[in-house]
């Protein structure tokens, strides 16, 4: 990412360096994002991607831009500048993208928030590590490859930092956590279809705690 997160603290906050997950949200209803969101940080996952993949995004964004102050809220599945431009002014702290090319890049450059453009081949890895940009997706992290993918260009390229997401669940994540270039991984596990229908936010509290808690060991780093 090209520029840091806002901070009241002295030191630039990466959104990688938030929490050991990134909970990657989809909702049908605005109505759930506050509740889901709270639920969430306080199960320590303050970082919150919310998919651009349903009507409802860009308003539960806003939603919890306005109403979860201890919420870092960004914008995932963003495509085109217009996407970019929209997140922004709803309240995304943070831009995701699935994949990346100089059109997208350049929008989310220009947006002022930090920003993980998507790569699954490591010419993209380069290619983005030529334009100054050292912090990635990794996706879809587990048909690309996964850790043994990862793992392999630690070496040659060790200056890129990655967010692993697409097929990581909790036996998984520890395995990526424990890679040198690997801060944090995203999924959607600790939201279930079933929870989330029910809106049983103590659920979804619970299976962000345990989230929260993974490390390369599969306990609290």
């Amino acid at each position: 990412m090209s520029s840091p997160l806002p901070s009241s603290s002295a030191a630039p906050v990466s959104v990688l360096d938030l929490a050991p997950v990134v909970p990657v949200v989809v909702l049908d209803d605005a109505g759930d994002a506050v509740p889901l969101a709270r639920a969430l940080v306080a199960g320590g996952l303050p970082a919150i991607e919310v998919t651009l993949r349903t009507p409802a995004a860009l308003d539960a964004i806003r939603a919890i831009a306005g109403a979860v102050p201890d919420a870092v809220v960004g914008a995932g599945t963003v495509i085109t500048p217009e996407q970019v431009t929209a997140s922004t002014a709803a309240g995304a702290r943070f831009l995701v993208s699935p994949g990346w090319t100089d059109v997208l890049l350049t929008a989310m450059r220009a947006s002022g928030v930090s920003f993980l453009p998507g790569v699954s081949t490591t010419s993209e890895v380069v290619a983005l590590l030529e334009r100054g940009v050292r912090e990635m997706k990794f996706f879809p992290a587990q048909a690309a490859g996964g850790t043994a993918y990862l793992k392999s260009l630690a070496g040659p390229l060790p200056q890129a930092r990655f967010c692993p997401t697409g097929g990581i669940g909790p036996a998984s994540a520890p395995e990526y956590l424990a890679l040198p270039n690997v801060a944090c991984v995203g999924g959607s596990w600790m939201i279930p279809a079933d929870a989330l229908a029910a809106r049983d936010w103590d659920r979804v509290e619970r299976l962000a705690r345990e989230a929260a808690a993974l490390s390369a060991g599969g306990t609290c780093r």
